[in-house]
């Protein structure tokens, strides 16, 4: 278990300037943990952006090795749960904030982080996925336990050319609702209708402010922006509804009022998937599994290689990334 692999690690100096850059590591430079996972496939996500270029604080203990989720064979265990040879899948639990994440060969990780792969996804698939698709499917759950069903009405995404959005549509579309996705880039609808969503409106209808209450529009929504865009959606949406936010692409304030919750019902839904209780999380990719299209996969990702890592996490940030990209650690 001496093998030597690389690793991107995020560092500051005494002045708090953040540097990036990759090193060769081996599993005794590894944080604590009673499982040592093979990494054979994640992802970049928004966050991993923000961490990356350290545009926002993501990163809580310095230096980091970036990477949010990852799937991969267990190596080595002293966890009763797993053996060597397991497939697994892990999503949060601080893994490239506070605890070395996925861009690394190898990683180690506490074993109640892990749950296991679907036999039916394979490494790549399951980061095609990742956590923004794992959190656009806790997303689309919330919308259902709180009565949203097709028959109810139109279902707005907003950041719809992103990771959770373009998943989120593809989700909602194979269940049978009438999606309307949001997007700055009206450009691509052509893409957000292949992915299921019935209309495709440009994102300036929500994200600069609006009234306490507007039409009603849409039954529910799943945000991924936050700030103006989440307000005049929780403004538009129809009596009974709900919103689930899960995201602050746009930031992280609320500019409303309580009349959408007073005077209409309107219910706003949290989405965490940090810290989701590992039934949920199962639930989830138990329901990522049916509930997917596994040929919109295809075309709501690219594969890229480790190499490749740093100059997208750039580029999900300047909102030149479509979808979900994959990081296909044998390349």
């Amino acid at each position: 278990m001496t093998d030597s692999f690389k690793a991107i690690m995020i560092s500051r100096d005494e002045d708090k300037k953040q540097s990036v850059g990759v090193e060769t590591l081996t599993i005794d430079d590894l944080m604590d943990g009673d499982v040592v996972v093979k990494v054979e496939a994640t992802t970049v996500n928004y966050k991993d952006g923000l961490a990356i270029t350290g545009k926002s604080p993501v990163v809580r203990h310095w230096p980091m090795i970036p990477g949010v989720d990852f799937a991969g064979t267990v190596e080595q265990s002293d966890n009763p749960d797993w053996k060597p040879g397991d497939k697994v899948i892990l999503n949060g639990w601080g893994t490239g904030e506070t605890h070395y994440g996925a861009y690394a060969g190898k990683s180690r990780v506490k074993g109640d982080w892990l749950i296991a792969r679907p036999d039916s996804i394979s490494a790549l698939d399951a980061m095609a996925v990742g956590t923004a698709g794992y959190t656009a499917m806790l997303s689309v759950m919330a919308l259902e336990r709180h009565g949203i069903t097709p028959d109810r009405g139109p279902v707005a995404v907003t950041g719809a050319n992103g990771g959770v959005g373009s998943v989120a549509i593809s989700i909602l579309a194979k269940l049978g609702y009438h999606v309307i996705a949001s997007t700055g880039r009206m450009s691509e609808e052509g893409f957000l209708k292949d992915l299921g969503a019935a209309e495709v409106i440009d994102r300036a209808e929500l994200s600069e402010p609006g009234r306490p209450l507007g039409k009603e529009r849409w039954a529910a929504a799943i945000d991924s922006v936050g700030s103006h865009t989440l307000a005049n959606l929780l403004a538009q949406t129809q009596y009974g509804g709900a919103v689930a936010a899960c995201g602050l692409a746009q930031g992280f304030d609320l500019p409303t009022t309580v009349m959408p919750f007073i005077l209409r019902g309107v219910s706003l839904l949290g989405i965490d998937s940090v810290m989701a209780p590992k039934a949920l999380r199962e639930e989830a990719w138990a329901r990522i599994a049916t509930d997917l299209d596994a040929s919109k996969l295809a075309s709501l990702s690219t594969t890229i290689g480790f190499d490749d890592v740093i100059d997208t996490a750039h580029a999900i940030l300047d909102g030149k990334v479509r979808g979900r990209v994959v990081i296909d650690m044998a390349r």
